[in-house]
């Protein structure tokens, strides 16, 4: 098996904060691998690390088979890196910043130019400076200035921000050609689990700067649990109800609108009956699969993953 990263035992400490702790990554040639973790977690510090923009603590960072080191510029200059807010020179056209960073980068295939932009669909932005762009538009044009240079591996620090639908489905689909058609692995930060769900291959939960599971999406899809989700304005009194007149005994109440029934065995006529007859407001009801977001909020909570 050709591992493109590793990382072993990786560890930061800021101002005596240890702040990543011990972290051992392993990253397959090829794959989609999604980091996921809240705000806070060390996703960003550990993808700092991994681009030498920040030093280890301790412990060690291989990349294509070799330690990290303070001179590992060959390396680099094989990957591709969008870490948090991407930068340009914003009187600058989308063209221009790119010719700019295929000159610094002794990248002298010009033709790049216009297939980048129009893999991320910007090749109608001619003679626009990009301080004019929109948030998700500045993000589409990080993701061409880290594709341009065909790296091997590429690392995406929250790539989909600031994009509505269309965009996130565009770059969704941009992600598994990368990946499938022209061989790149991808490590990519999100706190959108739906959209890690449908185009990662391995992920791995990091909290409180701690790596807690690393399990691949198809394992993870081995445990589905299905449920009905109720949506009501009143969860409380709807719990009751399932509770005492339709014989739900394993339910979880989300928020203060939302509950999943899990006694799925119930038939939904049932509980519907229920719920009318003891006027709660049904806003919907629906059969759903949980796999990633339960896995992960579980996790988060304290539990593991059980193969």
């Amino acid at each position: 098996m050709t591992y493109v990263l590793r990382t072993y035992q990786l560890t930061k400490v800021f101002m005596g904060k240890e702040v990543v702790s011990n972290v051992n990554m392993n990253i397959r040639k090829g794959e989609i691998y999604g980091f996921l973790g809240p705000n806070g977690a060390g996703k960003t510090t550990i993808m700092k690390m991994i681009t030498n923009l920040v030093k280890p603590t301790s412990g060690e960072i291989e990349i294509f088979g070799e330690k990290l080191t303070n001179t590992s510029y060959h390396l680099l200059g094989r990957m591709g890196t969008i870490i948090e807010y991407p930068i340009f020179y914003d009187k600058l056209t989308a063209r221009e910043n790119l010719d700019m960073h295929c000159e610094y980068m002794g990248y002298h295939n010009k033709n790049v130019i216009e297939e980048a932009l129009d893999l991320v669909k910007l090749s109608n932005t001619i003679g626009k400076a990009v301080k004019d762009f929109s948030l998700g538009m500045r993000q589409r044009l990080g993701i061409a200035r880290a594709i341009i240079t065909k790296p091997e591996l590429l690392i995406l620090d929250e790539p989909i921000n600031g994009l509505d639908p269309v965009g996130i489905k565009e770059l969704r689909d941009l992600f598994k050609i990368l990946s499938k058609e022209y061989g790149l692995t991808l490590l990519l930060s999100s706190h959108i689990l739906s959209e890690v769900e449908l185009i990662a291959d391995t992920v791995a939960v990091i909290n409180h700067g701690k790596l807690i599971q690393e399990v691949s999406m198809e394992q993870v899809r081995g445990q589905n649990t299905e449920y009905m989700e109720l949506v009501t304005n009143d969860c409380k009194k709807a719990a009751y109800v399932l509770s005492e007149y339709a014989s739900v005994s394993n339910l979880r109440v989300i928020d203060e609108h939302v509950i999943r029934i899990y006694d799925v065995s119930i038939p939904q006529s049932e509980m519907v009956k229920a719920l009318i007859l003891n006027n709660v407001v049904i806003e919907s009801i629906t059969k759903k699969n949980g796999a990633l977001e339960d896995y992960f909020l579980t996790l988060l909570k304290g539990g593991g993953f059980h193969a």
